[in-house]
């Protein structure tokens, strides 16, 4: 609980991933990726309930293992490759109606902390936005990106400036997919954690890797094993 409100925090995890298959219960150093974020968000100070939304009953009893909380199967049509993704979250704010603040914690980022957690709730409860959500700095600027016309000519993505230096260079950030916080009461009226004006929660590229393909397994496998994750934020 924070600010007399109380939050609930939300993984979703469904089936048939065709990236990575069984990606949200293939094993990450010691334990299956959904892990990271169940034994995290349970260190939270802030979140009073953490709950597992899924559609697949290995990763549900995966879940369970890990000591997480499943109240409820997530149906089959809110588990489809064109499922918007707030509709599982929208499913599960209608079964826990009691939830004024929600916190999505997507299984995909292994390497955010709890300290991640609550301090991306933080920024939404003290900067008085709308929403806040995690960000990391971006090595490639859009100021130096292109795209190819119809006859293959560079054309500057950011328009007609002038060459800028990488000093000049102003700082970009991008969402990272690790935590994103709203109120329940916002989430149903727009239907977005990006809507209306956001707060956005730094967090270092370090524990900012968003799993997607085998590659990304195999850079978080490197970082676990060489111990090499900063314990305090950048």
């Amino acid at each position: 609980m924070i600010n007399d409100k109380k939050v609930l925090g939300i993984i979703p995890a469904r089936g048939g991933s065709k990236g990575v298959p069984g990606k949200n219960i293939r094993m990450l150093g010691d334990k299956p990726l959904i892990a990271w974020t169940i034994e995290e968000a349970a260190k939270s100070i802030y979140l009073d309930r953490t709950i597992v939304s899924s559609d697949d009953e290995a990763i549900i009893q995966t879940a369970l293992k890990y000591g997480g909380d499943v109240p409820f199967k997530r149906p089959d049509h809110l588990a489809q490759d064109d499922t918007p993704g707030m509709a599982p979250i929208l499913h599960a704010i209608e079964h826990l109606p009691e939830y004024e603040y929600i916190v999505l914690l997507q299984p995909t980022s292994p390497l955010r902390t709890y300290e991640d957690i609550d301090r991306c709730i933080e920024c939404f409860v003290n900067d008085g936005a709308a929403s806040a959500v995690t960000v990391t700095e971006q090595e490639k600027s859009p100021y130096w990106m292109f795209q190819l016309n119809e006859g293959k000519i560079l054309e500057p993505v950011m328009g007609e400036t002038k060459p800028l230096t990488r000093q000049e260079l102003p700082k970009i950030y991008v969402l990272n997919g690790a935590v994103y916080v709203s109120s329940a009461a916002h989430l149903k009226k727009f239907e977005s954690f990006v809507a209306g004006e956001t707060s956005g929660c730094i967090m270092p590229k370090e524990r900012s890797i968003d799993i997607d393909t085998v590659m990304d397994f195999k850079i978080c496998e490197v970082l676990l094993h060489e111990n090499s994750l900063p314990q305090s934020f950048s």
